[in-house]
Parts: C-alpha cells; sequence; structure tokens
C-alpha cells in the first residue's frame, strides 16, 4: 500500500478564497482520503497542522491546505 497521494488539478477549487481557515467538513471535500486518514497524516507531520481558534473548533489554514494539494500534483 502507498502513501503517496495524487491530488488532480481539477479537484482544486477556483473560486474559493485561498485565505481564511476551514472546517474538517470542507476540507475532506478536497483530500482524497478519509478523516482517519488525515488525522494520521497529522500526526505524522505529513499533512498541514490545523489550528485550534477555541475549545471545540479546530480548523486549517486555507493557504497552507491549498500550498500542500499543489505540492501533490506533482507526486
Amino acid at each position: 500500500m502507498s502513501n503517496q497521494t495524487n491530488v488532480q488539478a481539477a479537484s482544486l477549487p477556483q473560486s474559493q478564497a485561498s485565505y481564511g481557515y476551514m472546517r474538517q467538513k470542507e476540507l475532506m471535500t478536497l483530500v482524497p482520503f478519509s478523516p482517519a486518514t488525515l488525522w494520521r497524516k497529522v500526526k505524522d507531520g505529513t499533512f498541514v497542522k490545523p489550528t485550534k481558534l477555541s475549545t471545540r473548533i479546530t480548523a486549517w489554514n486555507r493557504t497552507q491546505v491549498f500550498e500542500w494539494l499543489k505540492q501533490q500534483e506533482g507526486k
């Protein structure tokens, strides 16, 4: 089983703002893996670390997520 992730350029939304934060529900529409794999990649340091906005709200920096997705296109 390969740990490499293939991301197609078409999966990157052109109309969405590339700044601010996104929650996990939105993030899952952009990445080709499950929530469990997302958290494993965060723990392993192979995916963008989320920011704790409050005690109950965790979100990812949009700019960092889109940069990560672009890096995966070349792999």
